[in-house]
């Protein structure tokens, strides 16, 4: 696979009051914004706070490219990334992603592929 890959991931964030929400909203927003010209080939940023209000809503959703599947999988060990993933790690209650082809194409994928993905982002 080449091209820019396009990485998007949702949390649900802790709180028990509206007011712990909104503090867990921005410092996730604050962290991942901070990643901006950090990390080689990661060439878009952009962070989103819900305000839908709808409960099966997440909270934060977080849309970023990379230069290519192997910029992806060395942002997934960066000093950088890890020291967010660690900072926000008793914030997230839920975590959702997908990563796929900028361009939009629909690449066929072998499974070890799959599986050696897995292994390398688990968990963020």
């Amino acid at each position: 696979m080449s091209g820019p890959i396009r990485h998007i991931v949702m949390w649900r964030l802790r709180g028990d009051t509206p007011q712990e929400r909104i503090a867990a909203r921005a410092k996730v927003k604050s962290a991942f914004e901070g990643l901006r010209g950090r990390i080689d080939g990661l060439t878009h940023v952009e962070i989103g706070v819900d305000v839908s209000g709808v409960d099966y809503a997440c909270d934060v959703v977080l849309v970023s490219e990379f230069s290519d599947r192997a910029a992806l999988e060395a942002y997934a060990t960066h000093p950088e990334h890890l020291r967010v993933r660690q900072e926000l790690a008793d914030l997230r209650i839920a975590r959702f992603q997908v990563d796929y082809l900028a361009d939009g194409d629909v690449p066929a994928f072998a499974e070890s592929d799959l599986r050696r993905r897995s292994e390398v982002v688990a968990g963020e």
